[in-house]
Order: structure tokens, then sequence, then C-alpha cells
């Protein structure tokens, strides 16, 4: 084979690019391997739902009622708290969703209010 043939071939053998997605029913991610989501696939989520954040949580509370069906029945043991298992689908998004954050200045004239 010459130089531009052996790069073809090699191209066409090459696995398409995999994105950050669950690999169920583990709960990993395809590409690095880390528990899903992991921090691309956070990225990428708060990308896509950026003006839809109920959406997102939407979205992540089905698949943490997923996960918690696929790893409870591969083993019960590696299900994790309930608390582990919130944070790792659901907590993370309130820390970087701005539409949930609640300013000082917020809280603040909210007390105020209603006193």
């Amino acid at each position: 084979m010459t130089g531009p043939q052996r790069r073809l071939a090699t191209n066409r053998l090459a696995p398409a690019e995999v994105e950050h997605l669950p690999m169920r029913p583990l709960w990993l991610c395809r590409r690095c391997g880390q528990p899903w989501p992991c921090g691309a696939a956070k990225l990428a989520l708060l990308a896509e739902y950026r003006e839809l954040p109920v959406s997102l949580f939407l979205y992540l509370a089905g698949c943490l009622h997923d996960a918690i069906d696929d790893l409870h029945s591969l083993n019960q043991s590696v299900t994790g708290s309930a608390a582990e298992m919130f944070d790792r689908f659901l907590g993370w998004p309130v820390r970087h969703t701005p539409a949930y954050r609640v300013s000082t200045t917020t809280a603040v004239s909210i007390e105020e209010a209603t006193s």
C-alpha cells in the first residue's frame, strides 16, 4: 500500500469519537470511564440545557431513577447512599445553574418582606 492508501485504510478502521454518554447498566461514561455524569458530560448538559434548566432537572431525575434501578439490580452494595446518588445526578446542576441560585440580596429582601 502507498502512503495515501494506508492513511485511508487507517481512517476507515478508526472508531468514531464517542461522546460522554452513560454506559448502562453500569452508569459509567462511555468515553472516559468515570461515573456518569462525568465532568465533560456535565459541561455538555449545562450548555445543551442552558435556556431550559427545568428540563435538565427532569432529564437528570429520570437518569437517577434508571441508575438506581440498574445499579441496584447489578449489585445492591454498589448503588450508593441516597444522598450520594442525589448529589451525583441532581445536586451539581443547582450549583451551576444561575436560575436556581439565591443571592444574599434576594434572601435578605425575602426575609424583610415576610417580617
